[in-house]
C-alpha cells in the first residue's frame, strides 16, 4: 500500500489513478469513499468535512476490501491529518501502518500550483479558500510525517513539476523501491481523461 500526499494543484490524484490504472491496483480517495455511500451529499456540497472518525471507519472497510481480493492499493491523501494517523495508531486490531510500504509527497512550488489551478478552472478554487487549503496541508503534513516516521515508514518526496509522463516515471521509480513486485498490467488512458477523472471523484473535500 502506498500513500500519495500533496497539496491543490500537485496532480496527486491524477498521478496516483494513473499508477492504480497502470498496475491493476486500487485507488482510494476519502473522496469518493464518502460519496459512495451516499450518505454525505449535502456535507461534501458545503465544503464540510466528515468526522475523522467515521472517515476512518470506512476507508478501512474499503481497504480490507481491496485485501480481500488481493489487490495493492494507492491511498489518496489519506490520512488526511493527525487525529486521523492517531486514530489508526490507537486501534490495536488495526495492520494498517504494517501494510504500508511507504509514502510519497508530491512537490509543487506555490506558483506552480496556482497557475495548475487557475488553468482547472474549478468554481470552488476561490483565492482564500486554496490558500486556506495549503496552509491546512502543509499542518497536517508536519503532524503526520513524525509518526509515520516513529512507524518506520519510509517518506520520499518526489518533484511534480515538469511533463506529466516525466513525473509519473519519477513516482514509478520511488515506488519500485517500495514495492519491487510491481508488474505492469495495461496501458492507461489518455493524461487528460485520468485528470479529468481522478478530479471529479475527489472534488469536494478539500482538495
Amino acid at each position: 500500500m502506498i500513500i500519495f500526499f500533496g497539496p491543490a494543484g500537485s496532480g496527486k490524484s491524477t498521478q496516483g489513478r494513473k499508477i492504480a490504472d497502470t498496475y491493476g491496483w486500487r485507488w482510494l480517495s476519502v473522496g469518493q469513499v464518502l460519496r459512495d455511500t451516499g450518505e454525505f451529499e449535502e456535507t461534501l456540497k458545503n465544503g464540510e468535512l466528515v468526522d475523522d472518525e467515521t472517515v476512518v471507519k470506512l476507508m478501512n472497510k474499503q481497504i480490507e476490501f481491496a485485501d480481500a481480493e488481493g489487490m495493492e492499493i494507492i491511498l489518496d491523501g489519506y490520512p488526511r491529518d493527525k487525529k486521523q494517523t492517531e486514530i489508526m495508531l490507537n486501534d490495536k486490531d488495526s495492520a494498517f501502518f504494517d501494510r504500508v510500504s511507504g509514502a510519497i509527497i508530491l512537490e509543487v512550488p506555490k506558483e506552480e500550483l496556482w497557475r495548475r489551478i487557475e488553468e482547472r478552472g474549478r468554481s470552488d478554487d476561490v483565492k482564500e479558500v486554496v490558500e486556506r487549503r495549503f496552509e491546512i496541508f502543509e499542518q497536517n503534513i508536519c503532524s503526520i510525517l513524525p509518526l509515520f516516521i516513529e512507524r518506520n515508514v519510509p517518506v520520499e518526496r518526489v518533484d511534480g513539476v515538469g511533463d506529466f509522463d516525466e513525473v509519473t516515471k519519477r513516482i514509478t521509480k520511488v515506488i519500485q523501491k517500495m514495492v519491487p513486485e510491481m508488474v505492469k498490467v495495461m496501458a492507461p488512458d489518455d493524461p487528460e481523461s485520468i485528470e479529468n477523472d481522478a478530479l471529479e471523484r475527489e472534488k469536494s473535500y478539500g482538495e
